[in-house]
């Protein structure tokens, strides 16, 4: 994949160019690195699920440039999605709606909802607008996989793919959206992300997390994913590495040095918000050493950390399936 500056005008009109000819684009986002297609373009659509080797099962998130947008799309907008949208949108926040008969299946999974969201990185504001439809894409990464919140990441995962990577520097958040939809008046969780469900509390909305099912309506649900190849398990205490040919992620900076051969820090006196702007980089680095496992510290679960502890766990549970 090329590598162009997504702050160039030529660039993102070269990209929206590829974009309109049914082709494949990976760009930037203030959560992580998108792989984006024409989300009215059914076969666009289906090359990401191709390069990514993505189940069709496994429904993608639709991106927009204006919340106007959004009528287009979905065919009920509660009153709930509207005070949601004005509070943080442009932002990290993906809103699951009933969709208009425009929006593919191949987007959805079949399904009749659609998830939505409007980034605020202003490449990817830029790329929606100059191509000036919505651009529906998932992470930048092969299924499963860590999520890419540079575009080496991108270029390192797909290097043998042919196609343009729009890089537009580290992503801000370095998490994944948070994912609701809205059921008889109630605000549903299908994911945390980079918006807490305190700050979701925050504008008078009750929350609740949507019960396991056998319908995965929203990414990031399926109950093995955010994986390094490498076998992760989660520790509580140094003492618990047993093995030294290992990587160590912690939380914070540890009291004594972690007898493991390779040490991250998510952040060295334990700020939430730079932990989770390092945490998708950081696994990545670590797994690509030699070692044979990588601990990870637990980390505390409120705010931004429900969102890495979430992640973290399903990486555990893949490597122990």
């Amino acid at each position: 994949m090329e590598i162009l500056n997504a702050f160039d005008v030529a660039a993102i009109e070269q990209a929206a160019s590829v974009l309109a000819s049914g082709g494949v684009v990976a760009f930037p986002t203030e959560t992580v690195y998108g792989l984006g297609a024409d989300a009215f373009n059914a076969r666009a659509v289906a090359r990401i699920f191709e390069i990514k080797r993505r189940p069709r099962f496994d429904p993608l998130i639709v991106h927009v440039a204006k919340k106007e947008w959004v009528f287009d799309i979905a065919e009920h907008v509660p009153l709930q999605a509207i005070r949601m949208m004005d509070r943080f949108w442009p932002g990290p926040l993906t809103i699951i709606l009933k969709k208009q008969p425009c929006v593919p299946d191949i987007v959805t999974a079949g399904l009749s909802t659609v998830g939505v969201r409007m980034p605020s990185h202003p490449a990817a504001l830029a790329l929606i607008e100059a191509l000036g439809r919505p651009i529906a894409a998932p992470s930048a990464n092969p299924f499963g996989y860590i999520s890419p919140t540079r575009a080496r990441h991108v270029a390192k995962m797909f290097r043998d793919e042919p196609g343009i990577i729009l890089d537009g520097g580290n992503s801000r958040f370095g998490i994944e959206s948070t994912i609701v939809s809205i059921h008889d008046g109630m605000i549903i969780l299908h994911r945390h992300g980079a918006v807490p469900v305190e700050e979701l509390n925050s504008i008078g909305e009750t929350v609740r997390e949507k019960t396991a099912g056998n319908v995965c309506e929203a990414p990031g649900e399926l109950p093995y994913h955010y994986a390094p190849m490498k076998p992760l398990k989660i520790i509580d205490h140094l003492d618990e590495i047993t093995v030294s040919a290992s990587s160590y992620l912690g939380f914070k900076e540890a009291e004594k040095q972690p007898p493991s051969r390779y040490v991250k820090y998510l952040s060295r006196d334990g700020d939430m918000r730079e932990a989770a702007s390092n945490f998708f980089s950081h696994l990545i680095e670590l797994d690509r050493q030699d070692i044979d496992v990588i601990y990870a510290e637990r980390i505390p679960e409120r705010g931004l950390g429900k969102a890495m502890m979430e992640r973290l766990m399903k990486a555990a549970k893949k490597c122990t399936a």
